[in-house]
């Protein structure tokens, strides 16, 4: 990448990234201003959810090679075009997937759960550090070994994944056509 471009790349990605975190947070406080433990709880499992998934996106797209989307392309396969642009622009994707999703869904996830811990607390009248340590180790615990298994999953599949996501690339542009 050009100097120029990668100076215009980098404040892009700094400002999605910051625009993307207000609206995760705004969302999630909103939530849990309103919502039950259940509620609360289902959304601090879809951050962590959502964050493994676009890591594996990241990786897949990533490691995945060029040769089958150009083969797939020229047969007219739904989505390999889509996919070979995903693939030649790696270090973008992945910066979207891992760097913006990935991480704004990692540090709201943490928020979110120690909003929860702190209501929690409030409702069960406990001072109880332990609770506190449970609650934010599992959530850790589940986005670090998930995004682990989720780095096999797309090293292994990575052109199947990539696929799809060019698949689901193809329809959105059909969508939006209409």
């Amino acid at each position: 990448m050009k100097r120029k471009s990668t100076v215009s790349w980098i404040i892009k990605i700094v400002l999605v990234s910051v625009i993307a975190s207000m609206v995760f947070t705004l969302v999630s406080t909103e939530i849990l201003g309103r919502a039950g433990f259940i509620i609360s709880f289902a959304l601090l499992a879809a951050f962590i959810i959502i964050g493994i998934f676009f890591d594996i996106i990241a990786i897949a797209v990533t490691v995945a090679a060029e040769t089958p989307f150009h083969s797939m392309a020229t047969r007219g396969v739904r989505g390999a075009t889509e996919s070979l642009l995903l693939v030649k622009n790696a270090t973008k994707v992945n910066s979207i997937c891992s760097d913006i999703v990935g991480d704004v869904t990692g540090i709201v996830s943490g928020t979110t759960a120690a909003l929860i811990t702190a209501r929690l607390m409030i409702n069960l009248n406990t001072e109880n550090v332990l609770l506190q340590l449970l609650i934010l180790g599992l959530v850790t615990g589940l986005t670090i070994g998930g995004k682990a298994i989720g780095k096999i999953v797309a090293i292994g599949n990575s052109t199947a994944i990539v696929h799809k996501v060019g698949i689901f690339i193809s329809l959105l542009k059909i969508k939006w056509a209409k």
